[in-house]
């Protein structure tokens, strides 16, 4: 049985169920699984706050649902924020692009004014300009995008925007440089030929094609490792004997910021280039509010 053959016994209607047999190693007969048939749509965005008020959007894939998703997870994060955040980090490293539609709908949530992207071909008829609407939905808060090498096509889109925009800052490394337009053209009897017609080119007239976004700020890919304690750990004024007490309170009271510090660090391990994003951004709110 080919691999065609077995798919299209596995296909079938939403709710029925299906048996299979599975040979896996180390187990002495086959194993049975019933699996119910159902539609799978997987999420293209992620989210989660980093820390209070700074938020971290991650988008795998411009999919026909990732602007609603990104939407939805922004105002999850709000709601976790007591209503409003100081800063995003957005996250398209390794994001190899998708609809074209779904780009302009996301850079449309950041950007108010202005143009997003130009589709130029051979025949100046067939152009195309995508411009903004009226609405930011983090109201002007500093946004901060995160690309690499794997960052191509409507991943490209998005950071050209943002980035001409200065809505947004660019960090890592440069981009793939995926900027043409594929057409797939129907010959009949089943097959089809598919024609690069166009070109992108970012709101300042830029073309990605073979060059891709060069970040604000470059990022190399580091791994962070632990500076041991030696014991030689400077001494405070708090840890002398007899020191003069605060007047405001306790000088000897816990850091309170000590949980958020373990878990910078953390960050810092798992996810260098985030980990800096993070510290960018946070330096932006803090100019921000000055």
């Amino acid at each position: 049985m080919s691999l065609d053959d077995a798919v299209k016994i596995m296909r079938g209607k939403p709710g029925t169920s299906i048996d299979l047999l599975v040979v896996r190693e180390g187990a002495q007969k086959p194993l049975t699984f019933t699996v119910t048939r159902d539609k799978i749509r997987v999420k293209s965005t992620k989210a989660r706050t980093l820390e209070k008020g700074y938020g971290y959007l991650r988008v795998t894939q411009f999919q026909e649902r990732s602007a609603a998703e990104l939407k939805k997870a922004i105002s999850t994060l709000k709601k976790e924020n007591d209503g409003s955040l100081k800063g995003i980090i957005l996250d398209l490293r390794n994001n190899p692009g998708g609809l074209l539609d779904s780009a302009v709908e996301i850079s449309d949530i950041f950007i108010s004014k202005g143009k997003i992207v130009s589709v130029k071909g051979r025949d100046p008829e067939n152009n195309q300009v995508y411009n903004a609407t009226p609405d930011d939905m983090l109201k002007g808060a500093p946004l901060i995008v995160l690309i690499n090498g794997g960052s191509a096509s409507a991943s490209e889109i998005v950071a050209g925007a943002l980035q001409d925009h200065k809505r947004g800052i660019i960090m890592g490394s440069k981009s793939f440089g995926k900027g043409s337009v594929q057409t797939v053209v129907p010959l009949g009897n089943n097959t089809a030929i598919k024609l690069t017609t166009a070109r992108y080119y970012t709101p300042s007239g830029r073309s990605i094609q073979a060059t891709g976004i060069d970040p604000d700020i470059v990022l190399d890919d580091f791994k962070l490792a632990e500076n041991k304690a030696d014991g030689s750990a400077l001494i405070k004024e708090a840890d002398l004997t007899g020191h003069l007490e605060n007047d405001n309170g306790d000088s000897k009271k816990a850091d309170a910021k000590g949980d958020d510090k373990t878990k910078r660090l953390d960050l810092a391990k798992e996810d260098y280039a985030l980990y800096e994003a993070l510290t960018l951004l946070k330096g932006l709110a803090l100019i921000e509010q000055k």
